[in-house]
């Protein structure tokens, strides 16, 4: 059965039966270079690079650098990592807005001179009161018609003397703007004469102090994808109420006019996905940068462990619709184990050591074990593990009084050690306190390999560590950023931070790993027997590995799954 194809493909198929733009086929990704991307990011590019491949046509990397005062190099150059990390090829297209300046500034002209935008000196809230406010009558919200600015009527050619004196620096910031002419009555807000340029004294990041005018957004935006040959500029729903503006900008300059098709954007549970309030968490200290595991960033994303392969069969099981929705951060957990679950190699590791000392086990005496790598890829060999006399397993593996359901290990219980052998539990060691340090135990010689000749069974598998060649390490564990499902909804007077997980970040050192994690480089990754996925950290260094936690081996998504299709 063929896949159905999703509206924007079937709006594509069907400009390209009408011949429309002669066939061809080409998007774009657009990223103001103010922030680092985000996973809702990671969709719109793999949606365009996607769409652009599977047509044959061009994908472009535009930069829409508008705004000197929030942009900068570092972004740009985090962007395009990521990007390229997701996989898509630009080619030779990186393009900046910038590089049409120029260009927009000429257009502009023209507008003035057809009478279609004037220089105004309405101050930002002036025109903000001038264009009106929506209201609500009953259940409906009306705007009542804005007010025409006193400027409104000035000449072309006062407006061009104006805007060419703009250009030349002779006005402050805020003291004018350049407007277009559209109809201040008009439903859409955003057609009621919209700013084109606004006055900005500041160094951009690629034209120096050229220009202190700037273009907004909705101006540089369309005629830049005309410049560029764009087909069809597809972009997020909040941009729906900005198309006929769009569209009124492209007709008034008779120019190339793509398409624009709008899709909602990805939000997911106990995450917020806005710029400005990602931005409000690393100022304010709830995580360290941009690329803190926590945050939805691609940046953070990649250093915590997830796979840009994961993140693409994400998207993919998201799809596109028009429909805005929340996802659950399950799913995207559960499309990286599934992934990572093929790739990773595994290895043991103790993260909360409790030592075990195997008294009928000779002393001095090593023996290395066979471990698979992976059982998932039977290609991936075996490895050696050191056994030896005095050993570390999780602290949770042990119970000095088990409940019923508990079959791991407590005194007078047999357990399988991975790999090893069957051991028992004799004695219990404690501190002054009364803390288990160590438990004294037997193994069957007879068990090597983890089976008994008699055909004996234990109920719990343990991994272990020896304690001689064991590798010392720092280990990450991360939560839910936000508690909530909905961080953002709070009872009134409450700030969203409040809904900050306290313990969305552990710590865990002097956690015992296998030797064969010695010597590990930035970014490889591993699943660590029975505890989860984890990522080596770039900030790890040789003899000193950090490991961040990528997904536990828990699948809460499947669960959901269960729930949402049983019967009611």
């Amino acid at each position: 059965m063929e896949e159905a194809r999703d509206f924007i493909r079937q709006i594509i198929d069907e400009d390209i039966k009408r011949g429309h733009y002669g066939g061809h086929v080409h998007t774009r990704f657009p990223p103001e270079p103010n922030a680092y991307l985000h996973i809702g990011h990671a969709k719109s590019v793999l949606l365009n690079y996607g769409i652009a491949r599977e047509y044959g046509g061009k994908f472009n990397l535009r930069f829409d650098d508008t705004n000197p005062q929030k942009e900068s190099p570092e972004f740009v150059e985090a962007i395009k990592e990521d990007v390229r990390w997701l996989g898509a090829d630009w080619e030779d297209r990186e393009l900046y807005a910038s590089d049409y300046f120029e260009q927009l500034y000429s257009w502009a002209e023209d507008l003035i001179s057809k009478g279609k935008a004037y220089v105004c000196d309405l101050s930002p809230e002036e025109i903000s009161e001038y264009r009106g406010k929506p209201i609500r009558d009953g259940e409906r919200i009306v705007t009542p018609p804005g007010v025409n600015s006193p400027y409104r009527d000035r000449s072309a050619e006062e407006n061009l003397e104006l805007f060419h004196r703009m250009r030349g620096g002779e006005f402050a910031d805020g003291t004018k703007t350049l407007r277009a002419k559209i109809d201040m009555a008009h439903p859409n807000l955003n057609m009621r004469d919209p700013v084109m340029y606004r006055i900005v004294h500041a160094t951009h990041h690629r034209t120096g102090d050229a220009w202190c005018i700037y273009p907004t957004y909705d101006w540089a935006h369309g005629q830049s994808d005309a410049i560029e040959g764009i087909t069809h500029s597809i972009c997020t729903l909040e941009f729906e109420n900005h198309r006929p503006l769009y569209d009124w900008f492209l007709e008034q300059l008779g120019v190339h006019h793509p398409r624009q098709i709008e899709f909602s954007r990805l939000n997911l549970t106990h995450m917020v996905m806005s710029k400005r309030l990602l931005l409000r968490l690393i100022r304010e200290g709830y995580v360290a940068r941009w690329d803190d595991p926590r945050l939805p960033t691609l940046t953070a994303m990649r250093r915590r462990g997830y796979t840009p392969e994961a993140i693409a069969d994400f998207t993919r099981r998201v799809g596109v619709s028009k429909s805005e929705s929340v996802v659950e951060y399950a799913l995207l957990e559960h499309c990286v184990r599934q992934d990572l679950n093929l790739r990773t190699p595994r290895r043991m590791a103790v993260l909360d050591p409790l030592r075990v000392v195997l008294a009928n086990y000779p002393e001095g005496e090593v023996e290395e074990l066979d471990a698979v790598n992976n059982p998932e890829d039977p290609t991936a060999g075996t490895r050696k593990v050191p056994f030896s006399r005095e050993l570390y397993i999780e602290r949770e593996d042990f119970l000095e009084e088990p409940p019923k359901k508990f079959f791991r290990l407590a005194p007078g219980r047999e357990v399988r050690l991975r790999y090893a052998y069957f051991i028992t539990c004799h004695e219990v060691v404690k501190d002054d306190s009364g803390r288990v340090v160590e438990l004294r135990c037997t193994y069957d010689p007879a068990t090597r390999g983890g089976d008994a000749p008699d055909g004996r069974k234990v109920k719990a598998t343990l991994h272990w560590v020896s304690a001689a060649h064991a590798v010392g390490a720092d280990v990450r564990l991360y939560d839910h950023l936000f508690a909530a499902e909905n961080p953002t909804d709070v009872e009134e007077g409450q700030d969203w931070t409040a809904n900050v997980n306290p313990e969305s970040l552990t710590v865990l050192s002097d956690c015992a790993l296998e030797p064969s994690l010695a010597e590990v480089e930035p970014g490889q990754r591993f699943q660590f027997e029975r505890k989860g996925y984890f990522c080596v950290d770039p900030g790890s260094r040789p003899g000193s590995p950090v490991f961040n936690r990528t997904a536990t081996l828990r699948d809460t998504w499947k669960k959901i799954q269960s729930r949402s299709q049983a019967p009611s």
